[in-house]
């Protein structure tokens, strides 16, 4: 696909000062995404709680987001504050998340499994209902601060090499929490949990505190009533109009579909990898098996801050479709070569998968933030309207529903496999076997599949500035 290539003025350029504060949002995004993916495997391990359960407490509470997610995005779109449409619920969501994610792994003595799955669930329900309040609003303010289609990748560029620092901390939460001063990994979890909210409210408020709002003054349209019947009808009306024109817009479910399959190609058999180098590798030796999945993760990390700057940089040159192509290619061979590169006798061999997979979420997330900002300019051309937190929740909603259905069936898959916790490392040959073959082909499935819907995505570079020069003669150069 063939572009020509814009120069962006500096007056599209954002202070470096306010990338980083943004990039501070991510950081306390994704510690949380982190913390409430990565730390449920202590239901298992420590409390003994079967699989399946444990993977419903990590799906259900996401499957709220259907709801909340494109409600809070309505919300921030059409709040007016003298501090702006976003800020204030960054500011407060950021705080109450953390403070509720501590409660959550505060877990009373003595509870039967059936009394924790209440306890678990009831304050996670909580806790995504908090975290969606600070992270809708955040993503959507990252959409609005600037109108430059190659300076939008370099804003996601930033936030999202700060917020990888999020998942190379999250690689060392098993061995943090297996420390010997410790009694057991229950304990581990609770002290680990306070350490994550006090990160989170001191990144999380920052973007609240420092960034201002694009569209803060835009009036949103309402009805001409006193009427509150009239006017609760009137505001459903516009949130189902909204949400029904996000949801039909087909370069947005092309994106949309494409993250879908690989993020959650990905979360569908993170716990397998884990479960393989514990239970293959190490022979059920989990404190044996620590350092390496905290090194795997390191190194992936360490990749995925190359490769953000690498995207980055060669986007504007090759254009976001090639990238796309590129880096989700090379994760595929990252994903297929570890069939052989599990092995007993080099455990540590299994690094070189880490730097390769590490292009796929990577690339995924600098370059869909700036795509759906350039939907959100075409959808205002179409409409009229600035609805970067509708488009930004119903996207992340698809991601997490995504997230929800592979956690709900890793549990599921793994007893598929065969698993039982009882056996320690003695389990079969055949459910090794299994764990490695979920393990693979899953991410190298639904990568490729990703790659075929980006290609009928149509917002060119070319587009893009057309689209904007139409904006900026309707209403004014922002």
């Amino acid at each position: 696909m063939s572009e020509s290539h814009h120069e962006t003025a500096p007056s599209d350029r954002i202070r470096l000062d306010h990338k980083l504060a943004y990039g501070l949002g991510s950081l306390t995004n994704n510690i949380l995404a982190a913390a409430s993916g990565n730390m449920i495997i202590v239901l298992n391990l420590a409390y003994g709680m079967n699989p399946a359960w444990v993977s419903l407490l990590g799906s259900i509470p996401r499957l709220t987001d259907a709801l909340t997610d494109p409600l809070m995005g309505y919300i921030s779109d059409n709040t007016r504050t003298r501090w702006g449409r976003r800020r204030p619920y960054i500011f407060i969501g950021a705080i109450a998340a953390s403070l509720i994610f501590v409660l959550l792994w505060q877990i009373p003595g003595g509870l039967s499994h059936g009394a924790l799955f209440v306890y678990f669930l009831l304050i996670s329900l909580l806790f995504f209902l908090a975290y969606t309040v600070f992270a809708t609003p955040w993503v959507a303010l990252g959409y609005e601060l600037t109108a430059d289609y190659h300076e939008r990748v370099r804003l996601m560029g930033v936030q999202n090499f700060i917020g990888q620092f999020a998942w190379t901390i999250a690689s060392w939460f098993i061995a943090f929490m297996t420390l010997p001063f410790f009694v057991n990994m229950a304990e581990g979890a609770s002290w680990l949990s306070i350490a994550v909210a006090a990160a989170c409210i001191l990144t999380g408020i920052v973007p609240a505190l420092v960034l201002r709002e694009r569209f803060a003054d835009v009036s949103p349209t309402r009805v001409d009533t006193t009427s509150l019947l009239n006017r609760a009808w009137h505001e459903l009306y516009l949130f189902a109009h909204g949400f029904r024109e996000t949801v039909v817009n087909k370069d947005f479910l092309l994106l949309g579909g494409a993250t879908f399959l690989v993020f959650n190609g990905f979360q569908l058999i993170a716990s397998f990898q884990t479960y393989v180098i514990i239970f293959y590798l190490y022979g059920g030796d989990s404190e044996a098996a620590a350092p390496l999945l905290g090194w795997f993760g390191t190194l992936n990390s360490i990749a995925t801050f190359g490769v953000i700057a690498l995207v980055t940089v060669i986007t504007p040159i090759i254009g976001k479709h090639h990238t796309f192509y590129a880096c989700i290619g090379i994760s595929v061979i990252g994903y297929a070569s570890k069939w052989f590169l599990y092995s007993v006798e080099y455990p540590y061999l299994i690094l070189v998968a880490a730097p390769l997979i590490a292009f796929g979420l990577g690339s995924i997330f600098t370059l869909m933030g700036s795509m759906i900002a350039d939907v959100c300019d075409v959808d205002e051309l179409k409409t009229g309207e600035r609805r970067e937190g509708m488009y930004g929740s119903v996207f992340w909603w698809v991601v997490k529903l995504g997230m929800a259905l592979a956690i709900g069936l890793s549990g599921p898959l793994l007893n598929v496999t065969g698993f039982d916790q009882e056996l320690g490392g003695n389990q079969s040959v055949q459910t090794l076997i299994w764990m490695r073959v979920f393990d693979v082909l899953v991410p190298t499935i639904s990568s490729i599949c990703a790659i075929v819907l980006i290609r009928a995505y149509s917002i060119t570079e070319n587009r893009a500035y057309e689209v904007r020069a139409q904006l900026e003669s309707r209403r004014g150069t922002l």
